[in-house]
């Protein structure tokens, strides 16, 4: 039987990869996450953890490592607040990443805690700015299928990303035919790259499991989702709204501003400090 059919399609658990080292930040993220750094007065985190909890979501996976106590703590604190902040409590775990080995590590790390269902992954450096959550306009749509942010990014930038191979489109969704991480500029299938949301098969635990280290020398989760099109397909969601590059100090910047413009009591301050 296809393999995009065997499962329920409700998303209930997701996993927030956040055992990355921020080298692009340092020296800030030798102390310092950089899933904590903020936008305005909230981490990155926060909003990742946001944008799942509006889609539904009831189990988050902490994906996290040695030096990142800040993020365990925070949440701690948001839990024991409840009252202060606009969150329901759900189910929170944390898993140990002993080292940064690559985004599908840090996946095949939540193994035991997934078990044999479906599950979302946000990555909280890709921060998305809308009214919608994201994820949760995924799982709207989703079908069983392997499923990706995908968004359209200039042919220079190809190399920074995993980039689909085309096979149709439609109004909302990319098909397509296989997915390559970060190819050159004269080698990309096209310009639709892989942003930080996915909905994944559990059966991608069996592909990670197996996986040789890829670009970079990491094991890379676009390689196994590459691995599972012939089983599982493969389908770029085309979301709505901005997405800012929060693991870059340009990306990072923009956000806040960003975000400061869409606030009453700050828009003023951006205005005077361009007059000045």
């Amino acid at each position: 039987m296809d393999g995009r059919w065997e499962i329920a399609l409700k998303i209930n658990k997701v996993v927030f990869p956040v055992g990355g080292l921020g080298k692009r930040f340092f020296p800030i993220t030798r102390v310092i996450p950089k899933e904590m750094l903020g936008i305005m007065d909230k981490p990155l985190i926060h909003y990742a953890f946001e944008e799942a909890m509006a889609a539904g979501i009831e189990k988050f996976i902490f994906v996290t490592r040695h030096g990142k106590d800040s993020i365990e703590d925070y949440f701690d604190y948001m839990f024991a607040h409840s009252e202060y902040f606009d969150i329901k409590i759900g189910s929170v775990c944390y898993v140990r990443q002993n080292e940064p080995l690559g985004l599908g590590h840090a996946v095949l790390c939540a193994k035991n805690l997934i078990g044999n269902e479906p599950f979302a992954v946000i990555s909280a450096d890709d921060f998305i700015l809308h009214n919608k959550s994201c994820i949760g306009e995924m799982i709207k749509r989703y079908d069983g299928s392997n499923m990706v942010a995908a968004m359209n990014v200039a042919r220079r930038d190809v190399c920074k990303y995993g980039i689909l191979d085309v096979d149709y489109e439609t109004d909302e969704l990319i098909i397509a035919k296989s997915v390559d991480e970060k190819p050159s500029i004269e080698t990309a299938k096209s310009t639709h790259a892989i942003v930080g949301r996915y909905l994944l098969s559990h059966k991608i635990f069996n592909v990670l499991e197996n996986l040789k280290p890829g670009a970079g020398g990491e094991i890379q989760l676009t390689d196994a989702i590459l691995q599972m099109i012939p089983s599982h397909g493969l389908a770029g969601f085309k979301f709505e709204g901005k997405r800012f590059d929060c693991g870059s100090k340009e990306g990072l910047f923009s956000a806040i501003l960003n975000v400061a413009k869409q606030d009453e009591t700050l828009r003023h301050v951006m205005e005077n400090f361009y007059r000045d």
